[in-house]
């Protein structure tokens, strides 16, 4: 399995893009492990901490209602 953003040839990853980072985000809204999620090493901490800013900023749930 290859890293969707090293395919796509993305470096930045965005906050604000909550369509993209629901993705990486399980059921239970705990943030996916990299073999589930499927991203390199770089990309999964990047992945976290933009999930983590929403998070704050009020823009993706801690937990499901």
């Amino acid at each position: 399995m290859f890293c969707y953003f090293c395919q796509k040839n993305i470096d930045d990853i965005d906050f604000k893009n909550t369509e993209l980072l629901s993705r990486f985000i399980s059921g239970s809204y705990k943030i996916k492990p990299r073999k589930k999620s499927g991203l390199c090493g770089h990309h999964q901490k990047k992945i976290a901490t933009a999930i983590k800013r929403a998070r704050q900023m009020g823009m993706l749930p801690y937990t499901p209602k």
